[in-house]
């Protein structure tokens, strides 16, 4: 008997300690009401509630979310119909007021998350779509965070993971982009070759100026050299002549004069027979005097004039 009534003891002590102690984990957080009324919100720890009075009417995990938005059908401003789904970033703030603010926040934040969505992309025409996906996930979270507030539920961030056009508007829109691709090869093609063609103008320009710049520098040199020889032949000539002068007007000067010019006289008639078979003899051949006189005749005018 004693021993029945010990086990009975240890029964009631045990259902009196599972209705009684509370272990609340990590980031969770448990909403007890007292007598059907919200009394106190339990963190994580140990806790010690009033059996058959107080009871845990709502269990919350205060870990960020993560809420898959199903498919949905939206229209944008150019009456193209795409098929748009996204993932939606959440956590409770406030574990009581996601507890009586709605009934299943989780399933509203997805339905206005949906709605939002369908509205965001009903502004847009459908090439501007696949542009301003950052600008509309901005949109829902600002939508979203001002009507969660109240049920104590934070959206942190919103993602679009595809938009999926109808069939034949993504046949228009690859045929739209292979011509865009072809017009830009066209179009470098063509700047590739004008710019082509402006470089070797440019080539051409450029070694003709060398060409003529080269070809004036070596009239310019062939012209100076031309000067400088006949300015030195001048020069040659004329201080031979001032030693010829002198030489004659020394004593003997005039006598060996009339010896040179008679040696090379008789050597040159002696080249002019051997080269030839016949030739025409001056009268005056002979008269050896008479051309001497007449060479220094002339070498005395052109003294003169000097």
């Amino acid at each position: 008997m004693d021993m029945m009534v010990g086990t009975i003891f240890v029964v009631l002590a045990f259902v009196l300690v599972f209705y009684i102690v509370r272990i609340v984990p990590q980031q969770s957080a448990y909403v007890v009401e007292r007598l059907g009324k919200y009394d106190r919100t339990l963190t994580a720890g140990l806790h010690i509630i009033l059996p058959f009075i107080d009871r845990v009417s709502y269990k919350h995990s205060l870990k960020e979310l993560v809420l898959d938005v199903p498919e949905q059908l939206c229209i944008t401003r150019d009456n193209v119909q795409i098929h748009v789904d996204g993932v939606l970033f959440m956590r409770v703030m406030d574990a009581s007021r996601a507890s009586y603010g709605v009934s299943n926040y989780q399933w509203a934040v997805s339905q206005l998350a949906q709605t939002t969505l369908r509205s965001e992309f009903g502004k847009l025409d459908l090439d501007r779509t696949f542009e301003e996906r950052e600008s509309i996930n901005g949109q829902v979270v600002l939508a979203l965070d001002k009507a969660t507030e109240s049920w104590g539920v934070k959206v942190l961030r919103y993602e679009i993971k595809s938009i999926t056009p109808p069939k034949d508007v993504i046949e228009a829109m690859e045929k739209q982009m292979r011509a865009e691709r072809e017009k830009r090869a066209k179009i470098l093609e063509s700047e590739g070759d004008r710019d082509s063609k402006i470089n070797r103008a440019d080539g051409v320009k450029q070694e003709t100026i060398k060409a003529s710049e080269a070809q004036r520098q070596k009239q310019i040199n062939e012209a100076e050299g031309e000067a400088s020889a006949i300015l030195a032949i001048a020069t040659a000539t004329a201080n031979g002549l001032r030693q010829v002068a002198s030489a004659l007007a020394a004593d003997g000067g005039r006598e060996a004069a009339r010896l040179r010019v008679a040696e090379n006289w008789v050597n040159n008639f002696g080249e002019l027979a051997r080269t030839t078979n016949s030739m025409i003899v001056p009268a005056s051949v002979s008269d050896m005097s008479a051309m001497l006189a007449t060479a220094f005749g002339v070498f005395e005018q052109s003294k003169t004039k000097q």
